[in-house]
């Protein structure tokens, strides 16, 4: 069963204040063509300038995420990009014009919402996972915080907060399964100690908020002065402390509120590592800092798994096709038949090997001193394994041909040898649309990739 990218159905529009800048701002959230990931737009620019949400944009972390592409900026984008992977959505493009999203109530309720009004459309292309495989670690030594993400069968997401204080106390979330971000953790509200609070107001920043947007937690004695200042921050005839020790006019939604909202900030700047991600994440103390760095390092682990792609081969298992499955499938024969086993296959990719032997009827004019496969018969054997796939697409294959219609950006990298098994992995560049058939593909031996080319090919039903 396929699992396919996911779009808005329609775009929707909302706003509001942007915490540190205090402008109001409007934010489109629009439709996005498949594989386009999460994209910001400054319409309030010439030319509307984009910003991929991805790590290596991150600019800064003070007390947000901000992204920084050819100078263009875009403030506080954890708890949009929260949502969105909260929602299930892999496609997006959010307009605002302005720098800074809005920070509405200090949740993701408001986004979520906007996401659930206008309903979600499925797209062709499937999705692309990273599976983590083995544990990838950050910690930052000045302040313990600790990131980790383990073999896990699905995306899930663990935060530990511990902030030293009697107030706030150690709490601990956990998000078991995207499907309960809506109901368990988009509407946890940001939260600040009252120190921290009023080194940003002396800063200038936090110009958006009020009591209405933040948590305020009180961890030491509050000064007639420091009332005062909040009083015409806030704009509030009075300011009081409740006997839970946070600033009036809010109630906690949950006991765990702060480690619940920790959390979405996890979602939300672990969304910059561009791919989805199936394991779990234990989150020890996170911040905007930590949380984008350890997404940084797994962007790179992502893009290191990528450029390698060696297919993975267990010659314990039985293979999905067998040589007389191919047989049945394909009209090649000995000795111009060079697939041995199919070993893996989606609706968009496909893995196959070759195992090269010395009694190769080409060995004994190629090199007779010096074996190699020659490299058109590796783009020979890459094209049949591209061809089960191609067939797999019709009710009956055995009737099909496909023809080469273009070879493209081959090149070969290694020497191919008897005793080899060469695996190729061809992947559809774009679906199979009347009968034309577009794929990349790539041959290795061991750990090293040997081969690939650019194919296209054309089915007809020749018999």
């Amino acid at each position: 069963m396929s699992d396919n990218q996911k779009t808005l159905a329609r775009a929707k529009t909302l706003s509001g204040i942007g915490l540190h800048m205090g402008r109001r701002v409007e934010v489109s959230l629009k439709p996005a063509k498949p594989n386009t990931g999460f994209v910001f737009v400054r319409t309030d620019l010439e030319g509307n300038p984009r910003v991929e949400a991805l790590a290596n944009y991150v600019c800064d972390t003070e007390r947000g995420t901000s992204l920084e592409k050819r100078g263009v900026r875009v403030h506080t984008t954890e708890h949009i990009l929260a949502a969105l992977v909260g929602m299930d959505l892999d496609n997006v493009c959010v307009e605002l014009d302005g720098p800074e999203l809005p920070i509405m109530d200090g949740s993701a309720k408001y986004f979520t919402q906007a996401i659930e009004s206008v309903g979600l459309r499925k797209q062709e292309a499937e999705r692309e996972y990273h599976t983590i495989e083995e544990v990838v670690s950050y910690t930052h030594p000045e302040t313990g915080s600790e990131m980790i993400a383990m073999p896990f069968d699905r995306y899930q997401v663990t935060a530990l907060v511990d902030f030293g204080t009697k107030v706030l106390g150690t709490q601990n979330a956990t998000l078991k399964d995207l499907r309960d971000f809506k109901t368990e953790i988009s509407n946890a509200r940001t939260f600040s100690f009252l120190h921290e609070l009023e080194r940003l107001l002396d800063a200038g920043l936090i110009k958006g908020g009020d009591l209405n947007n933040a948590i305020i937690y009180v961890d030491a004695e509050i000064s007639s002065e420091t009332k005062d200042k909040l009083k015409k921050a806030f704009q509030k005839d009075s300011i009081s402390i409740k006997p839970n020790g946070i600033l009036d006019n809010l109630s906690l939604r949950y006991p765990n509120e702060a480690a619940r909202h920790k959390l979405l900030d996890v979602l939300g700047d672990l969304a910059l590592a561009g791919t989805r991600i199936k394991g779990k994440v234990i989150a020890t103390k996170p911040g905007h800092f930590v949380n984008t760095q350890f997404a940084r390092k797994l962007q790179k682990h992502i893009e290191m798994a990528k450029h390698r792609l060696v297919p993975k081969y267990d010659r314990a298992m039985p293979p999905l096709m067998d040589i007389g499955d191919i047989m049945a499938r394909l009209p090649h024969r000995p000795p111009f038949l060079l697939v041995d086993r199919i070993i893996e296959m989606s609706d968009n990719h496909i893995v196959g090997l070759k195992n090269v032997t010395m009694n190769e009827p080409f060995f004994s004019g190629h090199f007779p001193g010096v074996p190699l496969m020659p490299g058109v018969l590796q783009i020979e054997a890459m094209a049949q394994v591209g061809g089960i796939l191609a067939l797999s697409q019709v009710e009956d294959p055995e009737n099909y041909l496909t023809y080469f219609m273009r070879i493209k950006n081959a090149r070969f990298k290694q020497k191919v040898f008897p005793g080899d098994t060469l695996i190729f992995k061809l992947q559809l560049v774009s679906p199979i649309r009347r009968g034309i058939c577009h794929m990349q593909g790539r041959g290795y031996v061991g750990e090293k990739q040997v081969v690939e080319a650019e194919l296209m090919a054309q089915i007809t039903k020749e018999r």
